[in-house]
Parts: C-alpha cells; structure tokens; sequence
C-alpha cells in the first residue's frame, strides 16, 4: 500500500477550514487515518497537523480557540500589532491547554514541521523533540511572523526562528504520497473549488494557488481574521471539501 501524509498550509487563521477538513477525515477517513504515516505543516497549518497527531479528542476545543483568538486580535485597535498585545503569549496559553502531557513522544517522526532560519533564511523541518516544551516552542517559530507576531524571533536550539510559511508553506514528504490541504483554491486535494475564469497561479513558498480575487481576500483575513460567522462558515467548507475528496478517492465510510 502506497504510504500516505497529510499536508496542512501555511495560513494564519484560516486554519479554521484545516480544523475543519480535520473533522471530516476524523468522522469520515477512518481508513485513510488507518494509512497515515505522518502529518507536516507550516504556521497554522502545523498546528492543525499537530492536533490531529497529539490531540484529535480536542478538536472542538481547538475550534473555540480559534474563534476567541481571532475576536481578541479582532478586538484590537491595530489587530495583532497593537502595542502591548502579545500575540505569541496568546497562542502559547492555548498550546499549553491543548497539548496532552506526551505530545512530543506521540509527535516523534509522524509530524514534521516546517520554520524559517532568521538568519540565512534557510528552511529546516523538524520532526524529533526533546520535550513537549520544545514541541511547544518549534510551533511557536513555525507561526512567527516579524512585526505581526513581535519583534524577537523565536529561540530553538541555540538558534532564532520565524514562520515557517515563509520557505515552505506546504511540505511534501519525501516517502510516499503527500494528501495537502489548503483554503485557498488551487491544485491542492483538499480546497475550495475555483470558480473563476482565470487560470493564472501565485507561488506561495511551494505552494502553488490560483490568482483570484478570492484568493486575495483569503489571503488578508489569514492575518486580519473576519467575522466568528465567517470563520465558521471556513469551517464547514472545509469538512464539506474534505468529503468531496474522501468521496473522490473511494475513502468515505
């Protein structure tokens, strides 16, 4: 049987579709998850991956995390980069809540995220952690956007480290056949259907998207997020294209 990965993007908080395509796979996937040899991801994207790994119990509790964190950069007179709103404190108080006990061991080799060298620039992906604090603080790198995030890179190793989105928003992993989602419509599995004319394509650090209006407004609500109706809207576009894929691939039980 070929060995099959999952893939989530690089994509602030429109990782509510991810959370969401995470639903359909859990409910409707189970011999695909059956098949799973790892998950990857980049910024928001490898901590859906990482709660499908570590804490699949917890998906609802990540969602109603999602929807808080958003109203509180929402509520934000300059969003993110209000002075005196911590953002990375923010997202750290919901890993620390989120994450079971064991997440570093039960992550070992089956998650491999994707961050960004602050230096050289250079991509790296990590998938062995020493601890769960050291799981903790690759994801934190992995989500780091300078400015938007703070001013001080993540420390990991000795070394500083930002968003891993920047250098590879979507990893491919090098055994098997890598399933990738993303909210933006594209060629990826799972995504929103292109329903433009266009057929012209963005490079996104390896990911590859369709250049839409659509797309453009995605891409500002991954870092502005829009309204909790609208987000849970993202979320059910993501189970529902997340069927249409498992249906497509003779995987819906």
């Amino acid at each position: 049987m070929t060995v099959l990965n999952l893939s989530f993007a690089a994509c602030g908080f429109l990782g509510i579709y991810q959370l969401g395509a995470v639903g359909a796979f859990l409910r409707h996937g189970e011999k695909l998850l059956a098949s799973l040899n790892a998950c990857a991801g980049a910024s928001a994207g490898a901590l859906v991956a990482t709660v499908l790994i570590t804490a699949p119990d917890k998906l609802e509790h990540c969602k109603e995390f999602t929807y808080k964190f958003a109203n509180s950069v929402r509520s934000q007179k300059l969003g993110a980069v209000t002075p005196g709103y911590d953002f990375m404190l923010e997202l750290r108080e919901g890993l620390e809540e989120i994450l079971p006990p064991n997440a570093h061991q039960l992550a070992a080799d089956r998650l491999h995220i994707s961050i960004t060298h602050s230096k050289s620039g250079k991509n790296s992906m990590v998938s062995r952690f020493s601890s769960r604090n050291d799981l903790i603080k690759v994801l934190l790198a992995s989500s780091f956007v300078p400015v938007y995030a703070g001013l001080k890179p993540v420390e990991f190793q000795g070394q500083t480290w930002i968003d891993g989105g920047f250098t590879d928003s979507l990893p491919i992993l090098p055994a098997g056949r890598t399933i990738t989602v993303s909210p933006f419509s594209g060629p990826q599995d799972v995504c929103p259907p292109h329903t433009g004319r266009g057929s012209l394509h963005l490079n996104l650090a390896n990911m590859r998207i369709m250049f839409s209006k659509e797309n453009l407004v995605r891409l500002n609500q991954a870092l502005f997020p829009p309204s909790i109706s609208r987000m849970k809207m993202f979320d059910q576009e993501g189970y529902q294209d997340a069927v249409r894929f498992l249906k497509r691939e003779g995987w819906m039980q």
